[in-house]
């Protein structure tokens, strides 16, 4: 029988027991992260027909969080930086004795743009901004001799790259620092110029997925000529679009399957509130239907043999932890693997709802309500958790800190505000220039009061909370609309909009346009900084506020949440600042993840009055009180 109990931190927060499985490129073994004898997240390996189970990496502090099998069969690729500075270095270990080599062992360097292709399993192509701190020059590395060759340099404004089937650099996407805009370039082989087959004026979404079999065309997204992003194909000698291959009037296109082998697109996610598959393969379609209802949730095809024969499939549920199954396709044998947190299957996790309100212009705005289980939805202590970006969205499913508010008894209310993607470029757009005291924060503020309006939320046990622009936002409710909040939690926030703009990291140099056009001109507009920064409104807060801060964040550099603090303890306001020496844009080792959402959770049940579990610093986290 399922508990309705407390859910310990630790079972929530800490370290999955298994996640992340891959199937190698021959099926013939099975990967997955899990903790090592330290709990620090690694690679193991076993044999896909017997528990020989063994731990191949040795990262022994951060935590490997992405890895992905070279396709020659014979290693493991991962990335890993140094106290959360986002400066990546590629490793490569082999997948029978565990020998693991740094293909990028260059200081102050970060890799990126990982290219791979199955015609040439024993190369990587890769960006490195080894020449210039601001561009990334793209390089071939050989994963047996290790040798790191220059493939094609950056010009200066190029931000992403692209191959065809040939693993032939073919496509440099580059951001125009004039105008804001997307251009897209192309050149016939490795020996041609680049030349611009089209631009996404500012304000257009859409780009290049992936080029047809005969590497003649592209298969593009593209909201020009419409509101929400359509698939097309593209002829690329003509320039000009010929085909449209899929288009939704609610959503963009979201989540694509393509196959590496056959270099077809298989199916096409649109999630509106939930995703749901267009599928072109259709012996797919026909898996995933027997698929369906095998096991609660959604499908989500995860890893696969090279020849299509086998996959991993997982199961995304609201109330439950995350499923990992073997599927043989010609038998239709379903294998369960792993349950990534088989702890939680203890207890009664919260349902979580789609809501679409409206905003006060008249605009559907799709949320997500979660209510603590087995409570009824009224006069509940509530959190509106915002999400970060702000160009990004909430989906449906499980999410831990909505679990472990729920079962602290808050109900949870998390909003796709204007900004956020997938609703079309006029829902994005309309954001523009409307930071703080606009549209953007009128959306948030909207979502508090239906909630109140609905009898769900109790006026008075309101709180905010969210990371990076969630952060932001949690500032800004609390400085500009301040009756709204009973307290506010902010997660690595920019304070101060003219000094985050001033210390990005040099590699958005290239993009730089783009994000002042949508925030607004704060370097050299000082009385628009003033108005939309909420350190400058900080005698505003009325209520509590706990900040959370990576020492070595490189997006949101540590005197935005410094500046925010002095201010308000200057004018002897309420506020808890924890600091994390080993941490970036965000907190990823355990022992600090824990630690902060004990504090956040005492703080909480002291202002909203929720439960609580007891908090008592945790052992191995490096929180510092400032």
């Amino acid at each position: 029988m399922k508990q309705n109990n407390l859910i310990p931190r630790k079972v929530i927060f800490d370290n999955p027991a298994k996640t992340g499985v891959q199937l190698s490129p021959n099926g013939d073994k099975i990967t997955y992260l899990a903790p090592s004898e330290k709990n620090v997240l690694n690679v193991w390996i076993k044999s896909s027909d017997k528990d020989d189970d063994r731990m191949i990496t040795a990262d022994d502090y951060r935590g490997i969080r992405f890895y992905t099998w070279a396709l020659n069969g014979r290693q493991i690729l991962y990335i890993q930086d140094k106290g959360g500075d986002e400066n990546f270095h590629l490793y490569a270990t082999d997948a029978s004795t565990g020998d693991t080599r740094d293909l990028t062992p260059f200081d102050g360097v970060r890799a990126q743009n990982i290219i791979t292709s199955v015609k040439y399993p024993d190369t990587v192509l890769i960006g490195l901004n080894k020449r210039k701190k601001e561009v990334f020059d793209m390089h071939r590395i050989d994963l047996n001799s290790g040798d790191v060759v220059l493939d094609t340099e950056n010009p200066g404004d190029v931000v992403a790259w692209m191959t065809d089937h040939d693993m032939v650099l073919r496509i440099a996407i580059a951001s125009n620092p004039e105008d804001g805009s997307t251009v897209i370039r192309i050149r016939d082989d490795a020996e041609s110029e680049f030349r611009t087959l089209l631009i996404f004026p500012f304000g257009e979404n859409g780009g290049p997925i992936i080029f047809t079999d005969d590497n003649k065309n592209l298969y593009m997204e593209t909201s020009m000529g419409s509101d929400k992003t359509r698939l097309v194909e593209w002829d690329v000698a003509a320039g000009k679009e010929i085909r449209e291959i899929a288009e939704n009037d609610k959503a963009d296109i979201g989540a694509i399957i393509t196959n590496r082998v056959t270099r077809k697109i298989e199916a096409i996610g649109i999630n509106y509130t939930r995703n749901e598959w267009i599928f072109l393969d259709k012996e797919m379609e026909k898996d995933f239907e027997y698929l369906s209802g095998k096991e609660r949730g959604e499908v989500q095809l995860i890893s696969r043999k090279m020849d299509n024969t086998e996959w991993i499939v997982g199961y995304l549920a609201d109330n439950a932890p995350f499923r990992y199954y073997h599927f043989v396709r010609s038998t239709r044998k379903l294998t369960f693997l792993l349950t990534d947190r088989p702890e939680l299957d203890k207890y009664s996790l919260a349902e979580m709802k789609p809501v679409i309100i409206k905003s006060r212009d008249g605009v559907d705005l799709v949320c997500y309500l979660t209510i603590p289980a087995g409570a009824e939805p009224k006069n509940l202590p509530t959190v509106l958790l915002v999400h970060g970006g702000p160009w990004h969205r909430d989906h449906w499913g499980y999410h831990p800190t909505v679990q472990w508010l729920a079962n602290r008894g808050y109900a949870v209310f998390q909003v796709n505000f204007r900004a956020s993607t997938g609703y079309g470029k006029k829902f994005t757009n309309d954001a523009n220039l409307q930071w703080g005291t606009g549209i953007m924060q009128h959306d948030l503020s909207d979502a508090v009061k239906w909630l109140i309006n609905e009898g769900i939320a109790d006026p008075g046990r309101v709180a905010i909370m969210g990371g990076s622009y969630g952060g932001y936002a949690t500032l800004a409710g609390l400085t500009f609309t301040p009756e709204l909040y009973a307290c506010g939690v902010d997660i690595v926030g920019p304070s101060n909009l003219k000094t985050l703009a001033g210390t990005i990291p040099p590699y958005w140099k290239p993009m730089k346009t783009d994000l002042m056009k949508r925030i607004g001109d704060v370097e050299n507009d000082e009385e628009l900084n003033r108005k939309i920064s909420p350190l400058f409104h900080a005698e505003n807060i009325r209520v509590p506020l706990i900040i959370g801060q990576g020492a070595n964040d490189p997006r949101v550099n540590i005197a935005e949440s410094n500046q925010i603090v002095e201010a308000m303890r200057k004018k002897n306001l309420p506020v808890t600042y924890v600091v994390f020496p080993d941490e970036g844009h965000g907190f990823r080792r355990p022992e600090n993840s824990l630690d902060f959402w004990g504090r956040v959770e005492e703080f909480l049940a002291a202002q909203l009055g929720g439960t609580c579990e007891p908090y008592a610093p945790v052992q191995g986290s490096t929180a510092e009180l400032r």
